[in-house]
């Protein structure tokens, strides 16, 4: 994959990913956060399952393969993605892809507790200040309860989704394809988030119209299956500070839609903390795309 087609991928993977809190926006104009967090996994379940069967894949079968599929999606696509739309509804989408946008410095703090990988002093600076800019973007919001609380869930959506991109890391999924992993992981979130959200919130504040199905399949396909299959060719061909460059384009696309669309604006401290979170991700991602550089030239040259 040449340089110019790398780039133009992971542009549309951030583009398509920062629209996605717009979307959400829309659909929760027309539904409850936890039954659109369940309803979107069963469209993308659905659509990801048939993409990978129809190209040939096979379903995990072993128990140990579907045990550790069930920690991921029941971190990622369950816990993560349920706070996730529960904090969508609560701020605004241009905020909520900022605060999201944490998640790679909780992964970095992660890999360090459960993985026992040193820092680099590149990292640990990108952490100081990328969890500056969240508690700059967290102040406005400790005055409203509302507020708060979204804010409170958006970040442990990006932990929970941090833990189970370490634990991906931590337990050996290789004979297992990308595609797959997520094609099974989505109907075991929708088997435990539609019950759930049926018994706390019901179907009465749910309109099933165009209104919620146009912006539940761009969140459930485009943004997430779509996206997944995109990522799953810039890792596999990209170099490493290509593929993490996303990490830091994702909340600049979702400031922009939320602005372009929804006529959002965001205010001196959401941009100074939201300055400090990209600035903080970007050391972090080029601190471990540099570990990863030296490590792979290590052991070419050590096969040589």
């Amino acid at each position: 994959m040449n340089s110019k087609i790398t780039l133009a991928t992971v542009t549309l993977v951030a583009v398509l990913i920062g629209a996605n809190f717009t979307a959400l926006k829309f659909a929760l104009d027309h539904t409850t956060p936890l039954m659109l967090a369940g309803l979107r996994t069963v469209v993308g379940g659905t659509f990801l399952l048939s993409f990978a069967v129809l190209r040939g894949e096979k379903i995990p079968m072993r128990r140990d393969d579907l045990q550790r599929i069930f920690v991921v999606s029941f971190s990622i696509t369950t816990v993560s993605s349920g706070l996730l739309v529960v904090g969508v509804s609560r701020v605004p989408a241009g905020l909520a892809s900022l605060i999201s946008s944490t998640m790679p410095l909780f992964t970095a703090v992660l890999v360090l507790l459960l993985l026992g990988s040193r820092p680099t002093r590149l990292g640990i600076i990108g952490l100081l200040i990328g969890f500056a800019g969240a508690a700059v973007l967290a102040s406005p919001s400790l005055g409203g309860e509302s507020a708060a609380f979204g804010v409170l869930a958006l970040v442990l959506s990006a932990l929970a989704w941090s833990f189970g991109t370490v634990f991906m890391k931590w337990k050996d999924f290789s004979h297992i394809s990308p595609v797959m992993i997520v094609a099974v992981q989505l109907p075991m979130s929708a088997a435990v988030l539609i019950p759930f959200a049926l018994v706390v919130e019901g179907t009465g504040g749910t309109d099933w119209s165009l209104g919620l199905f146009v912006p539940l399949f761009y969140a459930a396909v485009p943004a997430n299956a779509v996206t997944f299959a995109l990522m799953a060719t810039v890792v596999r061909w990209a170099t490493p500070t290509q593929a993490a460059s996303t990490a830091y384009m994702i909340p600049l696309s979702g400031v922009f839609f939320g602005w372009l669309i929804r006529d959002e604006r965001l205010g001196l401290i959401e941009v100074l903390g939201g300055a400090l979170v990209v600035l903080g991700v970007y050391f972090v991602v080029t601190a471990s795309a540099r570990a990863a550089a030296l490590s792979s030239g290590f052991s070419s040259g050590s096969s040589a």
